[in-house]
């Protein structure tokens, strides 16, 4: 109620829920409740290193845990830890060598270029690359050009993205290539803009 001097006084509390309540066992579906810990993260990395399929990586943690309900993470969840950890695994200082070599190849070749993606934390993410040949077919062959990431990925984890071209032999030309880290439209922006 409001008092003389307009501010307000409570006086009386009715402290029951007007609402439902979530159950203690559907707390886990909440986003506020839902934490990947350590351990079943590493278990995620590995199996997928190891090339094991999500469902049966999940499942893998179920059994560990006892059942379903002693998660406090759901399937998708581990398939987006998954997509956000991928990046290029190339070793110690690999991405600067990566880098180098790609300033070898513009030293040499006055036409290619290259473009490297990182994220927050250094890591590489994307890279794009086109050599002068790919290029000057581009300009004669470019009326038409396919785009296909349905490749198997490449050792490094990561789908291989060719722009490829016709000529004038009905032959197939590579206009382009890269390699991306998700198949999203953040990284297809990237990449297209490349």
């Amino acid at each position: 109620m409001l008092s003389k001097n307009d501010k307000w006084v409570f006086t009386t509390v009715d402290n029951v829920h007007n609402h439902i309540t979530v159950s203690p066992k559907k707390t886990r579906f909440l986003r506020s409740h839902k934490f990947l810990d350590e351990y079943s993260q590493r278990i995620l990395d590995l199996n997928n290193r190891a090339g094991i399929r999500m469902n049966k990586n999940y499942y893998s943690l179920v059994v560990d845990a006892g059942c379903f309900e002693n998660l406090t993470f759901q399937e998708k969840d581990c398939r987006n830890f998954i997509d956000k950890s991928r990046h290029l695994r190339l070793g110690k200082g690999g991405g600067e060598a990566l880098n180098q070599y790609f300033q070898r190849m513009r030293d040499q070749n006055d036409g290619f270029v290259s473009n490297m993606d990182v994220d927050d934390d250094g890591r590489l993410r994307n890279f794009f690359w086109a050599n002068a040949r790919s290029r000057a077919a581009y300009e004669y062959f470019g009326d038409v050009v396919t785009f296909d990431t349905t490749y198997l990925t490449n050792r490094y984890e990561k789908p291989f993205a060719p722009f490829v071209g016709v000529n004038h032999h009905g032959q197939s030309i590579l206009l382009g290539a890269g390699l991306i880290s998700n198949e999203d439209t953040d990284t297809f922006v990237w990449l297209f803009q490349m």
